[in-house]
């Protein structure tokens, strides 16, 4: 296999760009939270990148991409990163070095955990997150983005098409976060004690880091710095600008515009068009970040009117 500079520069450039979103989260959450949680939230989003790459390197990797093993897992013939090295792979991202692709790849799975974080914030042990990190990465992460992306994967051989990871990052962080808001439950003194988001600031701050790393997100899984990239790269901004504007026309025709709910739907348009970002066009991806804009602020409005009367009369002291 040829490597080209080229395109090994673009998905190193790319790989920087997904490291730089996980930060980008720990702005994000930390300024939502209560401002006493506000180091512990962006704590949880930062060791990600420590502990993952660790788990990565050492056997996640294979596990995702090694040699498929009846289509559910991979083998550990990448196991330490065994047969990992500066020349091309055979079978993933042919024209750049093997360690590129691998270390992309990781970025992946960091941003994937701390996208799931967010669900536990203020009400879990940092000890035990750090077990559910391990446990998460290795027993759920390898084994749906091996079915999704590993060749011989059982979801990649009935042709899923999952450009950037909106099966194996977003579908499964969000199923994950579900999944812990009904273990963990609702945070202590909600909705009696005001949560408001402590810093407006931290949080356009963080979504902007995420609508700019997610650059290398969306236009870094094309793998190869040429038009399918501009192309992602140019439905990526449209959906994110439409479900941004979106959401703030809505909000102004109902309310009044903010900036909390602008950028909040900034980030929606950027998850809704991540799967199909290579597959669509700029008008495409105009409708699919208007709809993620207003889906996703309609569907707020209805949690906050229903689902905390909700919980107020399930936990009211007078409810039998």
């Amino acid at each position: 296999m040829v490597i080209d500079s080229g395109n090994t520069a673009w998905l190193l450039i790319s790989s920087a760009l997904v490291m730089l979103m996980t930060p980008g989260v720990a702005f994000f959450y930390g300024g939502m939270v209560r401002r006493k949680n506000i180091l512990s939230t962006m704590m949880m989003s930062f060791i990600c990148l420590a502990l993952v790459a660790i788990i990565w390197v050492v056997y996640g990797y294979s596990l995702a991409f090694g040699n498929d093993l009846g289509g559910i897992i991979g083998g550990l013939n990448f196991l330490g990163l065994s047969n990992v090295g500066q020349e091309a792979s055979n079978t993933y991202a042919t024209t750049v070095p093997h360690l590129a692709f691998m270390i992309f790849q990781a970025m992946f799975a960091i941003i994937t955990v701390a996208l799931f974080t967010g669900a536990v914030v203020e009400r879990i042990k940092f000890s035990a997150l750090l077990a559910i990190i391990v446990l998460w990465v290795t027993l759920v992460y390898c084994p749906i983005a091996h079915w999704v992306w590993g060749d011989g994967g059982w979801l990649y051989n009935l042709g899923a098409l999952d450009f950037a990871g909106g099966t194996v990052v977003h579908i499964n962080a969000g199923i994950t976060a579900l999944a812990l808001v009904l273990l963990l439950g609702r945070r202590k003194g909600f909705p009696q004690t005001p949560m408001e988001a402590n810093n407006i600031p931290l949080v356009v701050l963080g979504a902007s880091l995420l609508w700019f790393g997610w650059y290398g997100f969306n236009a870094g899984s094309a793998l190869t710095a040429g038009g399918l990239a501009s192309s992602a790269f140019v439905t990526t901004t449209v959906a994110a600008a439409a479900a941004a504007f979106t959401w703030m026309l809505i909000s102004w025709i109902q309310r009044r515009p903010s900036v909390l709910g602008t950028v909040t739907g900034a980030v929606a348009g950027l998850v809704a068009v991540t799967p199909a970002a290579g597959f669509v066009t700029p008008m495409g991806a105009l409708a699919i970040g208007a709809g993620a804009g207003a889906i996703c602020y309609f569907s707020l409005m209805f949690m906050k009117t229903n689902c905390i009367s909700m919980i107020r009369w399930t936990y009211s002291p007078f409810t039998v």
